[in-house]
């Protein structure tokens, strides 16, 4: 089963695109949904509604369900997708645990994008977590203990984990100055991660072509502007260096967007990357 929930953080839209992906290439059919007003806290994130002239006439209904999908090769597996509760998520995370054990749920896998002081020009990395280590065996941890603000798809894994089923998360890192835009490169890697785990035959071909294209334009914008090459050469440098040393220290300093002495500041990375974000957001050529 595969978990992706919107509300919580999702940098570069990973987890969003990963999903079109696989909605736009996979009939889904919904076998079960939650009560979402018992779940959603309206006034922190309201509904869409279409007012035409005089008279309302149309209304976005938030949804979370759990879908039925077939893979490239016909293989059936599960996608738990929609809004991220606000309030009961013990409540959810039993309802979740259930749905596992009626559909002999073997693995769960959870995925999103989370900004990090990382470069572009570097392979795609991620921070990888499951229920029991054998799972994750193969990845290097970037980060000792950390406190951090939870989700509920951290606190399912949680749960999901004491009840003896296996979970493993993908957090996939995205450029700290990319994190607010679209990133295809992100999404790409979010499902070349699940196939890895999972064996699926996942859609990547749409993807790829959009990363393509997107990391074209970004390096047209990263050429036109000296300070901005100088901020992604300094990412770059920080990035090779902390590789190097992280199988030499015990006690490294996190690349977590949060830690603010890693990141570049908004003059660094100037006003030319800033414009074509912005640009590229709604839809406009730049």
């Amino acid at each position: 089963m595969l978990v992706a929930l919107d509300g919580f953080v999702d940098a570069g839209a990973a987890a969003r695109q990963a999903v079109g992906s696989l909605l736009e290439d996979f009939e889904a059919e919904e076998i079960a949904t939650f009560d979402i007003d018992r779940l959603l806290d309206y006034r922190s994130r309201r509904p869409v509604m279409t007012f035409n002239r005089d008279a309302w006439t149309g209304y976005a209904d938030p949804k979370l369900a759990l879908y039925l999908l077939r893979d490239g090769e016909g293989t059936p597996f599960l996608l738990l997708n929609g809004l991220e509760p606000d309030r009961e998520w013990e409540a959810f995370s039993q309802a979740v645990i259930q749905l596992v054990e009626r559909f002999s749920v073997s693995l769960t896998v959870g995925f999103h994008g989370i900004p990090m002081a990382v470069p572009h020009t570097r392979p795609a990395t991620v921070t990888a977590h499951a229920t029991r280590a054998e799972l994750v065996s193969g990845f290097t941890p970037w980060m000792g203990t950390v406190q951090v603000p939870g989700s509920a798809a951290s606190l399912l894994e949680y749960r999901l984990g004491e009840a003896g089923h296996d979970f493993i998360g993908y957090a996939v890192h995205v450029p700290s100055y990319l994190a607010q835009s679209e990133y295809p490169r992100a999404a790409l890697s979010v499902l070349e991660y699940v196939a890895g785990a999972t064996g699926l035959a996942l859609p990547t071909s749409r993807l790829e072509e959009a990363a393509s294209e997107t990391d074209a334009e970004i390096e047209q914008q990263v050429q036109a502007s000296e300070e901005v090459q100088r901020v992604v050469h300094n990412l770059e440098r920080q990035y090779d260096d902390f590789l190097a040393s992280r199988d030499l220290a015990a006690d490294l300093d996190p690349l977590l967007a949060g830690d603010e002495s890693q990141l570049p500041t908004a003059d660094e990375l100037g006003a030319e990357l800033e414009r074509y974000l912005a640009e590229r957001d709604r839809g406009t050529e730049g």
